[in-house]
């Protein structure tokens, strides 16, 4: 008798979790078990271009010779780029940096703006260097999107901080992003958003085509002519700007080794390219093509005189007062 009634409640666990476990099924899937490395690489692959219209825009370029988009206003539907994205489960890091009397002047808009129209109803993770934590504007933040403040040492001069970011964005992707973000977009902190800034926007390797060259002949590009330095372009495709770069973590971070490791090489050479970072940045694109273009309307300068290509001004410049800006 004694064994029956072991065996009895034996049975009526067993349907007890029986029970439990197929009510709970549906909402669970192999990724709730698995480590973070492994569920950003089982995710599916997200890929709406072919619904791109390339035709849409046909007084500007849409595509590149190897056949990545250039995204314009017009060219896709922003519904369905966020449907797919919210159902494949993409996530955002974004990083910026607010040093010294950057913080002040920009980052309170920046973040700010950003909550208004970045990457709308996807998980959002902001991550703010500065050598300023304690003054961090408090900002209300829409569901599933949070705020880290990683602290970074004051550098001796502005150009130090521009090159120095690349360094620090790496080992953040490493020792956190990489376990909860799928992309990280990283930004320079003097903007504002406008308008959309959404998931049409997300790619593997996805670089900004910069607001003033973009009409311009190659040979007025400013690249670095200097062959000393690790930078040095004779011509190239476009003329990127590094206010804006992202992608996939594992290309963002590759990006930013490469960079770094040029930078401290002409360091060591006693070698300073043209434009510090964006100069290292257009040599990465020209070796290791992005897959994704942003026109000129997702970082937009107001004193442009011909806008008439702007349908939409998605990002734009703050006015800068440099003199002040970068007094040690």
């Amino acid at each position: 008798m004694r064994c029956a009634g072991i065996f009895g409640c034996l049975v009526l666990l067993t349907v007890g979790f029986t029970s439990l476990y197929f009510r709970f099924l549906p909402s669970l899937t192999i990724m709730d078990f698995l480590p973070s490395d492994y569920k950003h690489k089982l995710r599916p692959k997200i890929n709406l271009d072919d619904t791109l219209n390339f035709g849409a825009r046909p007084l500007v370029q849409t595509q590149t010779y190897w056949k990545a988009p250039v995204i314009w206003e017009g060219m896709f539907d922003p519904n369905l780029y966020d449907q797919k994205h919210i159902e494949g489960r993409s996530s955002v890091a974004l990083t910026v940096f607010a040093v010294g009397r950057y913080l002040d002047a920009y980052l309170n808009t920046f973040l700010t703006s950003a909550e208004q129209h970045f990457m709308l109803g996807l998980p959002v993770t902001y991550y703010v260097f500065t050598d300023l934590p304690d003054k961090v504007p408090k900002i209300q933040l829409a569901p599933r999107r949070s705020l880290k403040v990683i602290p970074v040492l004051k550098q001796s001069n502005w150009q130090d901080i521009s090159m120095m970011r690349m360094k620090s964005i790496s080992e953040t992707i490493e020792s956190e992003i990489r376990d909860h973000s799928d992309h990280v977009f990283c930004f320079d902190v003097d903007q504002e958003f406008k308008g959309r800034f959404g998931s049409e926007a997300l790619g593997d390797s996805v670089a900004l085509v910069h607001a003033h060259f973009y009409k311009l002949p190659r040979e007025r590009f400013t690249y670095d002519r200097n062959p000393k330095s690790k930078a040095f372009m004779e011509t190239g495709d476009f003329y990127y700007h590094a206010a804006i770069f992202g992608g996939l973590w594992e290309n963002v971070k590759n990006l930013t080794d490469t960079c770094y490791l040029n930078i401290m090489e002409d360091k060591i050479n006693g070698v300073e390219a043209l434009w510090h970072d964006e100069s290292h940045l257009n040599k990465y694109f020209w070796t290791y093509k992005p897959s994704r273009l942003l026109s000129p309307e997702y970082c937009w300068d107001q004193t442009i005189g011909d806008a008439r290509d702007i349908n939409v001004t998605r990002l734009i410049w703050a006015p800068k007062d440099y003199k002040t800006l970068r007094t040690k």
